[in-house]
């Protein structure tokens, strides 16, 4: 079995599956090599099935080529700014900026100084849950986490949001 090991001071030893389906085990500086193999042995078959599992997304969801992240850059470009207008106008708040990134882990995000970032892959879902995620960061403007107060905002504008939320998943 191939992996790779990253040693330093936490306790516990844990495994992962990146996203290029690797396999990484985390160990403290004090576990020896062969209580490492013994750990990847007993996990044998948790490897298997969630490698598998990620080589499937990755042969389902091939990355962009470098002209479709273009195209998907230009859409966003072209229609986040506008969804980011007409929801603000309906939520009362302004942002400071609105910016578009290749961010993979995450579909948007909103700064301590409001200013609102969206990942271009948002444009690969549909519009209901495009809409979420800029009524979601808007959001953010009233309420810097997710609390129960925050999500109250969301519902306020966005009632069906849990909805929206979920296909963002799939």
């Amino acid at each position: 079995m191939d992996y790779t090991v990253i040693r330093s001071r936490r306790h516990t030893m844990a495994l992962e599956i990146t996203r290029d389906a690797r396999v990484v085990i985390r160990a403290p500086m004090f576990v020896s090599q062969q209580e490492i193999e013994r750990f990847a042995e007993r996990h044998r078959d948790w490897i298997a099935a969630h490698l598998k599992k990620r080589q499937q997304y990755q042969e389902a969801h091939p990355a962009p080529t470098p002209e479709e992240m273009d195209a998907l850059r230009r859409q966003a470009k072209a229609v986040l700014p506008g969804k980011v207008a007409y929801w603000a106008a309906i939520i009362g708040v302004q942002p400071t900026g609105v910016k578009i990134t290749s961010a993979r882990t995450r579909f948007g995000s909103c700064s301590g100084k409001n200013s609102l970032c969206f990942s271009l892959y948002l444009m690969q879902y549909p519009e209901d849950a495009i809409d979420y995620v800029v009524v979601h960061e808007l959001c953010h403007i009233r309420q810097h986490n997710h609390s129960p107060a925050f999500y109250a905002e969301v519902a306020k504008v966005m009632p069906d949001y849990k909805r929206r939320m979920a296909m963002l998943k799939q």
